[in-house]
């Protein structure tokens, strides 16, 4: 960078604020702004999170008032280097001993500069100047002493503008393509409620009166010996997201299948997960391997009145109503078990009817498979373009 000035001799202030008395006892419901780290985000002040002081204690803290057009810069922690301009709005209002003041004299813009600290350049710059021990922080001499590009004050008020719009483009096609990803994973729960609600003429048979199911458990964690012999695949819930289970995180001994009641599950067994956390109760997978399971899973083994995979799709297109209905069962868990599964009346067409079913699936699954991949790429191109924009912003 040529024309380098040091961000010291361009400011009225450079420092950090404090927390009051009493610390979060002295917050109130209302009152004086107090501005903490998880308020200044990169490039955009949050009013998330939002503290107030009374007027008594701001005027005790008089020195980390912030004005409008401030920069704020964290300089301790996780979020160390973000940075945002005050907005003319939220004031008056004070800052922690988390976030720093950068008070501009004329010869600077404040959203330039703030442009320019969060670009990949400073970014870097900042963790790499850290101090302290296993805190990191930035100091007030650490931050005087950062060299910038000083052009006139217009070029920079025209870089930051042109900056700022380039930057909100980019987040508005960002909530475009996240909006895009969510319409896509929505269409797979369409394709396969549309294809199974077309067999509701069909026989239907009650899932545990025509095939074998099971469980299984967990092996004592204190017992080295069925643990140090990774033999068997051992699935957990986590694992039951509707894809093929080809391998696992963890593995047993043949000593643990023989003495834990676990069985040897052949592929194509069709696993159900009975409870877990977040969205996995329901979730349904197709083994690929021989393995056996915790106690969480509901295992139905491969049968003559239902192809696996299209058990597995139709497990798949009844995910809800597999959640609704261990919902309904009450208490302080909503869970599974084994009785609801075997008691379910599964679709069962003739063979032939549900291998084209399947090979109808897997086909418009393929599609929605590719759709997602193109998502996926998509967003993670548009989370690289802000700081690609940024670095050639001010590359010399």
């Amino acid at each position: 960078m040529s024309n380098l000035i040091r961000l010291g001799d361009h400011t009225t202030k450079i420092g950090s604020g404090q927390t009051p008395q009493g610390g979060y006892r002295a917050y109130t419901q209302s009152g004086i702004p107090l501005i903490r780290s998880q308020n200044v985000q990169m490039g955009s002040f949050s009013e998330d999170g939002l503290a107030f002081i009374s007027q008594a204690i701001d005027e005790s803290m008089a020195s980390s008032r912030v004005l409008p057009g401030d920069v704020l810069l964290n300089i301790t922690g996780a979020s160390i280097g973000r940075v945002c301009v005050v907005p003319d709005g939220r004031c008056p209002a004070n800052v922690n001993q988390h976030v720093c003041i950068i008070r501009c004299a004329e010869t600077l813009h404040p959203e330039y500069v703030a442009t320019l600290l969060s670009s990949p350049e400073f970014q870097k710059l900042i963790w790499d100047r850290q101090a302290g021990g296993t805190r990191q922080a930035l100091t007030k001499q650490m931050i005087e002493d950062f060299e910038l590009p000083c052009p006139p004050v217009d070029k920079q008020r025209q870089i930051a503008a042109r900056l700022k719009t380039q930057l909100a483009e980019l987040d508005a096609a960002m909530t475009v393509a996240q909006t895009q990803a969510q319409d896509i994973a929505r269409i797979r729960s369409r394709v396969l409620q549309e294809v199974f609600a077309g067999l509701q003429d069909v026989p239907h048979k009650v899932l545990g009166d025509h095939a074998t199911t099971t469980s299984g458990t967990t092996p004592s964690r204190g017992n080295k010996a069925y643990w140090s012999s990774a033999d068997i695949p051992w699935v957990k819930t986590g694992e039951v997201a509707f894809a093929p289970i080809t391998a696992t995180e963890e593995s047993v001994s043949r000593l643990a299948l023989a003495e834990c009641s676990l069985s040897l599950l052949p592929p194509k067994t069709v696993l159900v997960a009975m409870y877990g956390q977040g969205k996995t109760r329901g979730q349904s997978a197709l083994l690929e391997v021989q393995a056996t399971t915790n106690q969480a899973c509901f295992a139905i083994l491969p049968n003559d009145t239902w192809n696996p995979d299209f058990l597995y799709f139709w497990l798949m297109a009844s995910y809800q109503d597999l959640r609704d209905l261990s919902e309904d069962r009450g208490g302080n868990q909503a869970n599974l078990n084994g009785a609801l599964l075997k008691a379910l009346n599964v679709p069962a067409p003739d063979q032939d009817t549900q291998g084209r079913i399947v090979e109808r699936v897997r086909a418009a699954l393929a599609e929605v498979e590719a759709m997602q991949a193109a998502s996926r790429q998509m967003l993670k191109d548009l989370e690289k373009l802000p700081q690609r924009i940024l670095a050639q912003a001010f590359d010399s």
